[in-house]
């Protein structure tokens, strides 16, 4: 046999055709058996040629399926991806199909890339919104993987998540503010009131301990529910020990004060007392509010209730000399003596509760706080009264000096002082017609008199209008008698006698308030002093009349000046 030509398919095949015939010639071959043969070659190479066809068919078709599940799965990522085109691919079909596959290959390589790096994003972003609403809802059960949608992996769809995480993640942190809040301020509770913190917020939820981290606190609606309602009940207990820690401070320090219990033995209660008007924020001291330390001050308390029956008439007495400070005060005569002697009997009597007997006298101290009180503004009038007729008793005794213009020491802030008091006693008939007024209103509102010590105010004004008209006719009948006495000497002297001298006449000096002597400037009806009595027409005493403060009306200085020593002095004024 000869060689094969494997440069040419033809030569190689007829190569091998003229093998064969030199085959057959040597083997004696019919032509009927060649031909058989020379068919099944052809069937043979028939065959071989269809199987070659079919598999480059099928071949075809795998490679045209896997180009359509290229372009399909194309498709499904960039939608998935949200991405509407792709640089580098092109958009109409051009090549043989395996150039397409080649040129679509890459690309899918990349978005398969970047499909498995979205996922894990949206496996990343929603973990974190599934751990941080479990967290809110107080799950404390695992958090399994969230399964992510790969349909649908678009940055539109991420951020959504994003956003979503971020929502969760501003409500976490405004939440653990809160759990924050509501434990600092528990824990300044339980400081104040001496209650065990640690406990207290573990019994709300265990993650609140110290010894736990801040991100690991809970968070959960159930959580900050039962936070507020310990917050609450934390501020309702301090509210109701601040009040009974202020009753007892309250009724401390009265009975101190009832039983003058010294400062030493005051301040070992000082930490109950500093706060008796504090508000309830104001109380931050630890330990303030602890039960112990109100037991100390209720112990406290009953001890001095004891030791106050004991001493009972002492705290009465002291009651009583309230009661008659204030009566003395507001110018209101009591009868003090019976006063005590009452007290007296109703102690040793025993019919009386201690306690009964103080709220009766505290209750009474009360009433004539507010009479004191209804009686304050007409007292200032008198007052001020007072003082007017005092300075315009002065002004009389410097207007009766012959020597005041002398040039003596301190005449000058005499003279000085004489000019206020005359514009100050020029004010005061304005000052009684108000105090007049005043006192009728006040006796119309309660249907009572007015009294000053015992005596009506209007009976005391009375007598002085009264006083006042009779001193201004006595002043107009000197001055007439002084007139007459001057037209004698004028008609006497020509003739060279010597004129008599006038009959000095009585002084008359009407006294104002005060001028009984009494440290309190009691105004009496009957008080008489320095022919104080009023002078009748015949020029005697009349001894059925009383006195009261006067108020001195003012003359001009020439008159003043006029007055000569020896004759009749008249109630002088400025």
């Amino acid at each position: 046999m000869g060689g094969v030509d494997v440069q040419n398919g033809e030569t190689s095949c007829s190569f091998l055709l003229q093998q064969l015939q030199q085959i057959w010639d040597e083997v004696g071959e019919t032509d009927e058996d060649r031909d058989k043969m020379l068919l099944q070659i052809d069937q043979e190479c028939l065959d071989v040629y269809n199987r070659k066809v079919d598999q480059a068919v099928n071949s075809r078709a795998h490679l045209l399926q896997a180009l359509a599940d290229a372009k399909v799965e194309f498709s499904r990522l960039l939608s998935a991806l949200g991405e509407k085109t792709y640089d580098g691919i092109p958009e109409k079909n051009s090549g043989s199909i395996k150039e397409q596959l080649a040129a679509i290959a890459p690309a899918l390589e990349k978005l398969w890339k970047q499909k498995d790096e979205r996922v894990k994003e949206f496996l990343d972003v929603q973990s974190q919104i599934e751990k941080i609403g479990s967290e809110i809802a107080g799950t404390s059960e695992q958090v399994e993987s969230p399964k992510v949608d790969e349909s649908d992996l678009s940055l539109k769809k991420l951020d959504e998540f994003h956003a979503q995480l971020q929502d969760l993640q501003k409500e976490e942190s405004e939440r653990l503010h809160q759990v924050l809040d509501f434990v600092s301020i528990i824990h300044d509770l339980c400081a104040v009131l001496g209650i065990d913190f640690f406990s207290t917020v573990t019994e709300v939820h265990p993650s609140l301990n110290d010894s736990t981290g801040v991100q690991s606190k809970s968070i959960s609606n159930d959580t900050l529910s039962s936070l507020a309602r310990t917050v609450l009940a934390l501020e309702e207990d301090k509210k109701q020990r601040l009040q009974k820690l202020q009753e007892l401070a309250t009724q401390l320090t009265d009975l101190w004060n009832l039983m003058d219990t010294t400062e030493e033995e005051r301040s070992l209660f000082d930490h109950v007392t500093c706060n008796i008007s504090a508000s309830v924020d104001e109380v931050s001291i630890p330990g303030a509010l602890a039960l112990d330390l109100i037991e100390q001050a209720e112990v406290e308390v009953e001890r001095l209730d004891q030791l106050k029956a004991s001493r009972m008439k002492e705290i009465a007495f002291k009651k009583q000399a309230v009661l008659e400070e204030i009566f003395a005060c507001a110018h209101i005569e009591i009868d003090s003596e019976a006063a005590q002697n009452k007290i007296m009997a109703l102690i040793d009597s025993g019919n009386t509760e201690p306690a009964e007997l103080l709220a009766d006298m505290d209750n009474q101290i009360v009433k004539a706080k507010e009479e004191a009180d209804s009686r304050k503004e007409i007292l200032d009038k008198v007052e001020k009264w007072m003082a007017s007729c005092e300075e315009e008793s002065w002004l009389e005794d410097y207007n009766r000096d012959q020597n005041r213009y002398n040039a003596s020491r301190g005449a000058h802030l005499n003279l000085k002082r004489a000019e206020k008091v005359r514009i100050l006693v020029g004010k005061i008939p304005a000052l009684v017609d108000s105090l007049i007024a005043k006192t009728r209103a006040w006796e119309q509102d309660r249907d009572t008199t007015f009294t000053y010590d015992g005596v009506p105010l209007l009976a005391m004004l009375d007598e002085y209008m009264m006083l006042r008209q009779d001193r201004e006719e006595e002043k107009r009948r000197l001055r007439d008698q002084k007139k007459f006495h001057e037209q004698i000497k004028e008609q006497e002297t020509p003739f060279g006698s010597t004129p008599s001298a006038a009959r000095p006449l009585g002084t008359k000096k009407v006294v104002g308030p005060g001028a009984n002597g009494s440290g309190n400037r009691r105004l009496s009806l009957n008080s008489h002093q320095n022919g104080s009595r009023s002078t009748t027409k015949d020029g005697k005493r009349d001894h059925s009349r009383t006195v009261a403060p006067v108020n001195y009306v003012a003359i001009s200085k020439d008159d003043a000046d006029s007055h000569i020593s020896g004759t009749e002095h008249i109630p002088s004024t400025p």
